[in-house]
């Protein structure tokens, strides 16, 4: 026995796999990859063509001349970020998960917890790094807690919705069917909010790449973020670009990586995308 919410919202770059038309498909991919790539082409041009300083406006040929230089260490710095990204993010959803069941179990709990919760979401992220700083020291760990405190909300509240979206006939069919707790949730509950789930997890994505850099720009000695303040003392411009790419790239990996999960677990006419 299973529930799916439906929505009616679409992404612009959603596949329709329910149609299994594997031609349209690869055709979408092909028109967004070639509009970035139609994009930087004329990035390319515009800046030779109107003679922009470098120190302004880089090429994008000069972006990629400053993967050669040693000293930026490039793959050890963007390793640190992405760890930073990925871990704060993996806490955030389980965790975020966590307490929201814990939240739909116990209604006292959350009459309690939530509105504090919330008034802490309030705090701004920034304000509060120095003293993240001040009580963890400064590095990967820290940086992590602050991408953590960036995410956990959006995914804590995108799925208590999801979970209190459950039709109502549903459950007390199930309970009339002599249907466990357990049953209640695996059955009913959780099929219904995964679409609610993945639509917080979306918004952690891009949330969880700012709280790596502020961290990084706060107190840190390593990362792309630390290595754009580095940079940006003697205007290298195209490092700092090339450090800025690469931080959207990461954010784009890992949105890509919630869209396949999403395409695993949950139909496409159930999306919230």
């Amino acid at each position: 026995m299973t529930a799916i919410a439906t929505a009616p919202a679409a992404d612009p770059i959603a596949v329709d796999t329910a149609t299994g038309d594997d031609g349209s498909r690869w055709q979408r991919w092909a028109v967004v990859v070639g509009v970035h790539l139609v994009g930087i082409g004329l990035w390319e041009v515009a800046v030779r063509m109107f003679s922009i300083q470098t120190f302004i406006l880089p090429a994008p040929s000069k972006l990629l001349a400053t993967l050669g230089n040693p000293n930026y260490h490039w793959l050890s710095n963007t390793g640190v970020t992405a760890l930073e990204v990925f871990g704060g993010y993996v806490l955030a959803l389980v965790l975020g998960i966590l307490c929201a069941l814990l939240f739909i179990t116990s209604r006292s709990l959350m009459l309690l917890a939530f509105p504090l919760l919330v008034t802490l979401n309030m705090i701004p992220k920034v304000a509060m790094g120095p003293l993240i700083i001040v009580w963890f020291s400064y590095g990967i760990g820290p940086n992590i807690l602050i991408t953590f405190s960036l995410c956990f909300f959006p995914i804590l509240l995108t799925t208590i919705r999801g979970l209190n979206e459950t039709e109502p006939e549903l459950l007390n069919l199930v309970r009339a069917l002599k249907g466990s707790r357990w049953q209640l949730f695996r059955y009913i509950q959780l099929p219904g909010s995964l679409p609610y789930v993945f639509s917080g997890m979306k918004v952690a994505t891009i949330l969880a790449v700012a709280g790596a850099v502020v961290g990084e720009f706060i107190a840190s000695d390593k990362g792309l973020g630390y290595l754009m303040i580095q940079v940006q003392a003697s205007l290298d411009t195209p490092a700092v670009f090339m450090a800025v790419l690469l931080i959207t790239g990461l954010g784009v990996l890992l949105y890509l990586m919630v869209l396949l999960l999403e395409r695993l677990f949950i139909t496409q006419d159930a999306r919230i995308e």
